[in-house]
């Protein structure tokens, strides 16, 4: 089925792109001390890393990393030896990415749109993001795009979850959340721009949730081929072993996935 942009009074598709370009933009300030955006050296980042290791395999690639944010993701694909092109629309968030990663080699940052990213066709042999598909306006000409980018045999590695509502298993981790923000907000996590977001996230394809059983159909008909999920509970795992009890609580709360396919 056809994914499209819920309509919110005044907005049209364009300007609910510059609404999220702005919000992610005003995110970059404290981007790198929010739960679940930065990584965590150690235990936490060989998690993240483990499944671009498995997917992508030893041998260098040309690796297209889309919403690419202030550069976490992008540090552990480099560290695996890879040649990176990372991608953001937002001004602020590429500037601190380029700072973090000043001087590195095999490493360029692109200011471009995720969704229709212009690069050359059959030009990478490999594409992921975190957390972006759930933000996709319109998602299908975004997996058309990026089968497009790909050269044959190319993978597609994508970490997103189901962020518009608990797991049934994670509701008492949120109620616990709730009134802990109540009694004592946590600027970092979103703070301020809470209802921005959540009005924002009302507009989306996916405002009422992204699954990976609603994704793999969507990208079997732009041409995806042996689509698989796997869990993200070794990451969740890790990141538990490496917080304090708030953060922890956290980890429990959404449904998370990880998937992979091939371009066919």
């Amino acid at each position: 089925m056809t994914q499209h942009p819920r309509p919110m009074p005044g907005l049209t598709n364009h300007s609910l792109r510059e609404e999220i370009r702005d919000y992610w933009s005003r995110r970059s300030e404290t981007f790198d001390r929010a739960f679940g955006h930065r990584i965590a050296p150690g235990l936490e980042a060989a998690a993240w890393a483990e499944p671009m290791r498995d997917h992508l395999g030893p041998d260098p690639l040309r690796v297209l990393e889309l919403a690419c944010g202030t550069g976490e993701v992008t540090r552990l694909v480099h560290d695996l030896g890879h040649d990176v092109t990372a991608l953001d629309f937002s001004e602020a968030m590429l500037a601190v990415a380029r700072a973090k990663h000043a001087g590195k080699p095999r490493l360029r940052f692109l200011l471009a749109d995720a969704g229709q990213t212009l690069e050359p066709a059959s030009s990478y042999d490999a594409v992921l993001c975190r957390h972006l598909v759930w933000t996709l306006t319109e998602p299908e000409a975004a997996f058309a795009d990026w089968h497009r980018v790909l050269r044959p045999g190319g993978r597609l590695l994508i970490y997103d979850g189901d962020w518009a509502r608990p797991k049934p298993s994670g509701a008492w981790a949120a109620k616990v959340l709730a009134l802990w923000d109540r009694l004592s907000p946590d600027p970092d996590y979103d703070g301020a721009l809470g209802e921005r977001h959540a009005a924002i996230m009302e507009c989306l394809p996916f405002g009422d949730g992204l699954t990976a059983a609603q994704l793999a159909p969507m990208l079997e008909a732009a041409g995806f081929t042996d689509i698989r999920t796997r869990s993200h509970e070794p990451i969740a795992r890790a990141q538990r072993r490496t917080n304090g009890l708030r953060n922890r609580l956290r980890t429990r709360v959404y449904d998370r996935f990880i998937l992979t396919a091939r371009k066919g």
